[in-house]
């Protein structure tokens, strides 16, 4: 089994603006591999389990400990993207219930031996992630490297209370904030 199953992770809030400046800079400057619309369910239990449909395919996923932590273990299983309400539907007659939904477009770039995410959220906001697959012995050597990769590109890490602030706003609202 792969040893580097920890995901480490710096983001933050941009604006629409400082979206569109770095959206430019990696197309300059790394390379795409993919921009994406998404569809995620996030399930009301004790783990944190998603489903997602995206352009390319479904999948299912489970993150261990909680939602904005720097590193966490990641167990990944993806499926034909037909298959996204037949999962949606398994999940909800097992019983979980629907906690959020959200529509995403991303830009996934590849750059320094990173992913650089970039997210433009219907009701949330555009965010800014670098991500590494790491090992649990060297994760948190990986996320300041990522923090430091931030502020090089002029972005302000977002401080971790904001993002659960602004994810509470969200889960209390999404409905309303995600009406098409």
């Amino acid at each position: 089994m792969n040893d580097k199953n920890i995901e480490a992770e710096a983001r933050s809030f941009i604006s629409e603006e400082k979206y569109f400046e770095l959206l430019s800079f990696f197309k300059e400057n790394a390379k795409l591999l993919k921009e994406d619309n998404q569809e995620t369910l996030y399930f009301d239990c004790e783990q944190d389990l998603r489903i997602q449909k995206n352009d390319f395919y479904a999948k299912v996923w489970l993150k261990s400990g909680k939602v904005h932590d720097d590193s966490r273990e990641e167990l990944e299983v993806k499926a034909d993207k037909e298959d996204y309400e037949l999962l949606e539907k398994i999940f909800l007659k097992i019983g979980f219930k629907v906690d959020i939904k959200w529509y995403r477009k991303r830009s996934e770039f590849s750059w320094k031996g990173m992913t650089a995410c970039l997210d433009c959220t219907q009701g949330y906001g555009h965010i800014i992630e670098l991500e590494e697959m790491t090992s649990e012995s060297e994760k948190e050597i990986v996320h300041e490297k990522l923090e430091r990769e931030l502020k090089k590109l002029g972005v302000d890490l977002t401080p971790r209370e904001e993002f659960e602030k602004r994810y509470k706003e969200y889960k209390k609202n999404w409905r309303e904030l995600t009406r098409r």
